[in-house]
């Protein structure tokens, strides 16, 4: 191994198929691969719920195969794959219809 593959700082990406931070070892995705996919697809907030929905996908199946009895709560995993971004991407609207919402009076 190189002097320069020594100092590169490993990155936050999933051990499959325990989806464990290759890095830190915390469960896939850890702090600093959330901010990192949030800098990724920054402007695209659909493309980043799709991609962690194709994971978590991957991840419920991946951890049911190594032990279905321990793969974990549905919210639970959901919430580790796809509760988040909301929080930490920029808001976005569908287009307006022109439609009145549920809470607002009709003019």
């Amino acid at each position: 191994m190189s002097a320069q593959e020594r100092e590169r700082p490993r990155e936050h990406t999933p051990l499959r198929p325990i989806w464990l931070c290759r890095a830190c070892g915390q469960p896939w995705p850890c702090g600093r691969a959330k901010l990192a996919l949030v800098t990724e697809y920054d402007g695209n907030p659909v493309s980043l719920f799709l991609y962690l929905a194709s994971l978590l996908h991957d991840a419920i199946d991946d951890l049911h195969k190594l032990n279905p009895t321990t793969t974990g709560c549905a919210g639970d995993m959901f919430d580790r794959f796809l509760g988040w971004p909301a929080r930490h991407t920029r808001s976005y609207r569908m287009a307006e219809t022109g439609s009145p919402q549920p809470d607002e009076p009709e003019a």
